[in-house]
């Protein structure tokens, strides 16, 4: 079962185009302010990825945080939506469009509602709770898994291509590490 699961996650991740990654990432480090926001598992890879904005000394916040800024002109509001059609990532995306911020989506589904409202999309070509019954079922792993896991594959490598943008060193990363573990 490991190697049926790592071919899949390779083959999306594969599959992701390199050139939209590196414009994300341009994106990010453009951004006066980062807000990211997912649901269920997706959640987990978003506020993954937001710990390591923040250890690159980038400007992030996560959505439903106290401390979550207002989002303007000049921010970014990267949501995570496999299926592109949950009701409260449009709702978020709307209220960011509306306040002035660009929409950075990731997502399994380029004709979804959620694309059509995005600024960027960076698709992510793996099966979905949306997509995981009857002939759309391409994976081996349950529900919306391969989305996830390939989520956190693209999450590390656009820390690595963010690291490079940035100039961050491993020891500036390492000091902005929380020690109120």
């Amino acid at each position: 079962m490991f190697v049926t699961a790592l071919d899949e996650l390779g083959a999306v991740v594969g599959r992701i185009d390199d050139g939209r990654a590196d414009a994300a990432c341009e994106m990010l480090t453009g951004a006066r302010r980062i807000v990211v926001y997912g649901c269920g598992r997706e959640a987990l890879q978003v506020k993954g990825f937001a710990m390591r904005l923040f250890h690159l000394g980038l400007p992030v916040a996560v959505v439903g945080d106290m401390t979550t800024p207002p989002l303007g002109k000049g921010d970014i509001f990267l949501v995570s939506s496999g299926p592109g059609e949950t009701t409260t990532v449009l709702t978020l995306m709307r209220v960011a469009r509306d306040a002035g911020a660009k929409v950075l989506l990731l997502t399994a589904e380029p004709a979804s509602s959620a694309a059509k409202l995005a600024d960027f999309t960076l698709l992510i070509p793996a099966q979905t709770m949306a997509s995981d019954h009857g002939a759309a079922r391409t994976s081996v792993l349950p529900m919306g898994s391969l989305f996830e896991g390939a989520l956190f594959l693209l999450f590390e490598v656009m820390v690595l291509k963010l690291k490079a943008l940035t100039g961050a060193t491993p020891e500036a990363m390492r000091a902005r590490h929380t020690n109120m573990e």
